[in-house]
Parts: C-alpha cells; sequence; structure tokens
C-alpha cells in the first residue's frame, strides 16, 4: 500500500486525496493546510489527518477544534510520496523539506518546470518519471493540450501546433481573481506560456500558443489548428481522438453547446463535484483540409490534472507500468464518458447509485 501524503487541501489537493483514496494500492496517510478554514473541518469529518504546514499556527487548530497529528514534517517523513498542492510557488519553496526526508515529491503545473526531474503526463511520457524524486503534473492547459497531441503525433505525425486559449478569469472560489467585465490578452505577449510548457512533454515540438482572459469561473476553451505530417479526413481524426479514455468526443445532438452545459451534464451524471477529468472536445468541430486539423476543446481546470497526479504516484514509485496505472486510474474514479446523454455507461450508473 503506497501512503500517500497531501500538502495543500484546496482546489487540487482535496481533490487528489479523495482520488488517493479511492485507489486500491494507495491511502492517504495525511494532509497538510495553514490554516483551520471549511476545507480543514471538510478532511477531518472524511477521516484525513491533519497537520499543520506552519507550525506556529498549532494551537489555532486546536482553537478551531481540529485535532492534528503533528506538523508536516512529521507527515513528509512518514509517507512514500508527497504531492504538493500548495499555491503557485509554494512548492518550490517545499522541495528542500522533501528532499531532507528522502522523499518522492509531485509538485503541480504553477510550478516553473526546474522544480523537478521532468514534466508529467500519463498519456504522453509516463516512463520518464519512473523512479524519479520529483515529478512536475503540467498544468491543466498542458495536459488537455498534450492529451490530444500524444495520439495525433502517433497516427500521423505533427508538423505543427497553433492554439488560443480561452481562459477563466479564475476558480468558483477565487473571489479575487477577473477580469469581472473585460476581455483581456493574457499574457499579451506571443507565445504564452502554454506553448513551452507543452515543450517539457514533447521537446521539439513545434507549437504557438495565445491566452486570453475572460469573466468566467467554469471551464477552459482552447481552438486548436494542427498541422499533420500527412493528409487526414475528420472521419478518421474523429475516431482516432474517441478512443482516448481522458478525451470525451460530444455527439452532435444531445444540446452541450458550451462549458456551462457541460458542468450541468458533469453533476447530473453524478460526478463529484461536477468534475470533468477528460478534454470535452466538440466533435462536429473537427475538421481538416488536406494536412491542417482544426477542433475545439473545453478543459476543466479544477480537475483534469486529478487522474494524472495518481498515475505519477505509481509512476515515481515504479508499482505499475502507464498501461495498467491508467486503465486502474480510470476504473477507480469513473473516467471515461460516454455518448450517452446520462453522461455514463450502465456500469458507473450502477457505481454512482451504489455510492449514494
Amino acid at each position: 500500500m503506497i501512503r500517500v501524503g497531501v500538502n495543500g487541501y484546496g482546489t487540487i489537493g482535496k481533490r487528489v486525496a479523495d482520488a488517493v483514496e479511492a485507489q486500491p494500492d494507495m491511502t492517504v496517510a495525511g494532509v497538510a493546510k495553514t490554516q483551520p478554514n471549511f476545507e480543514a473541518h471538510t478532511a477531518v469529518e472524511l477521516g484525513y489527518p491533519m497537520y499543520t504546514a506552519i507550525p506556529e499556527r498549532a494551537p489555532l487548530f486546536a482553537e478551531a477544534g481540529i485535532e492534528t497529528a503533528g506538523v508536516v514534517d512529521e507527515l513528509v517523513a512518514d509517507v512514500d510520496v508527497m504531492v504538493d498542492a500548495t499555491p503557485s510557488g509554494i512548492g518550490a519553496d517545499n522541495k528542500s523539506l522533501y528532499a531532507s526526508y528522502h522523499t518522492p515529491a509531485i509538485f503541480q503545473g504553477g510550478e516553473d518546470a526546474g522544480v523537478a526531474e521532468t514534466s508529467f503526463n500519463a498519456r504522453s511520457n509516463y516512463d520518464k518519471a519512473r523512479g524519479a524524486d520529483s515529478v512536475r503534473v503540467v498544468s491543466c492547459n498542458t495536459t488537455g493540450l498534450s492529451r490530444v497531441v500524444a495520439p495525433l503525433e502517433e497516427e500521423y505525425g505533427v508538423e505543427k501546433v497553433r492554439a488560443t486559449l480561452v481562459r477563466r478569469g479564475g476558480d468558483p472560489s477565487q473571489n479575487t481573481r477577473g477580469p469581472i467585465n473585460d476581455i483581456l490578452p493574457n499574457p499579451i505577449e506571443i507565445p504564452s506560456h502554454h506553448g513551452p510548457d507543452v515543450q517539457t512533454i514533447f521537446p521539439g515540438l513545434s507549437i504557438d500558443t495565445m491566452g486570453l482572459k475572460v469573466p468566467a469561473t467554469l471551464m477552459h476553451v482552447h481552438a486548436l489548428n494542427v498541422t499533420l505530417e500527412t493528409d487526414v479526413t475528420a472521419a478518421h481524426v474523429r475516431q482516432l481522438l474517441d478512443e482516448q479514455s481522458r478525451i470525451y468526443v460530444i455527439p452532435e445532438g444531445i444540446g452541450l453547446d458550451g462549458a456551462g452545459k457541460l458542468k450541468d451534464f458533469a453533476l447530473d451524471a453524478g460526478r463529484p463535484r461536477g468534475d470533468l477529468w477528460e478534454n470535452c472536445l466538440w466533435g462536429e468541430s473537427i475538421a481538416t483540409e488536406g494536412r491542417d486539423l482544426y477542433l475545439f476543446q473545453a478543459i476543466h481546470q479544477e480537475s483534469d490534472v486529478v487522474p494524472e497526479n495518481v498515475d505519477a504516484i505509481r509512476a515515481v514509485t515504479e508499482t505499475a507500468g502507464a498501461t495498467e496505472s491508467i486503465r486502474r486510474t480510470n476504473e477507480t474514479l469513473g473516467v471515461g464518458l460516454s455518448g450517452d446523454p446520462s453522461g455514463f455507461g450502465a456500469d458507473q450508473v450502477e457505481a454512482s447509485r451504489a455510492d449514494d
């Protein structure tokens, strides 16, 4: 049983903790928080041992009625792997802590690529993370782009990727983010940071990216133009992408014409927190002209990296190969939407009912 610690129990950390606990070969040994807010109370109610990320704040947890198991250093010393889900930049500060206890660490995409030995996407470069002391699961947008690039590269070869990313202003809980009423080139410089980040997964890939930020919290939307090395048909590309377990090719005729309806779709399907772990790619947007491919996809920024974190844990502990880990993660979490309007196949519906 792989003992996992989670440092940071916010948007990503709480989802990773729940995903880890769902695995037959893993357990959450504890989570660390800086303050005794509602998320800390929730963690304790779920049975996760609570550790204080800042030792001096331990009395605040006691005052809030939260029993702690110790300080974060003790958690790091006790686990097989640490998942760092702290805010961007804090993970880099924590790196020396994990190294001092020789505990492998998994960082998130908000950190610079140099924080870890390798950047990671399960579909694209799982084996590079096997046995590594530090791994960086790339950002939600890079994860979404990598899941599309990998099968295209394998099947057709990729000459050039051009992507425009329409990005949410903030997560639903980030009430200090914006814009409130604006459309911002973000960043104004071209390319945006997303292209170089994809190149940490696909070295040498020719990719240009542009970013916009809009007043929405639901999801990101990507507009992609990929020049392939061979002529293709839209039907062949659609079949290829439909075969990818973490890409949901949205069928025509069921009314999923935007991010808002996709979120309703996930909630109606019984997904925890309304999460969409898959790329949501509009099938009718897939178009080709010679070697040029065009498509739209939506990326749920709060959850698409969650299965990747689970797979990264197995990679650094060398407890499963890529195919087996991805299959196991998908099965335990219920990754893999179908074309059925319910969003789930029959087995997944029964599983969600059993959970209720």
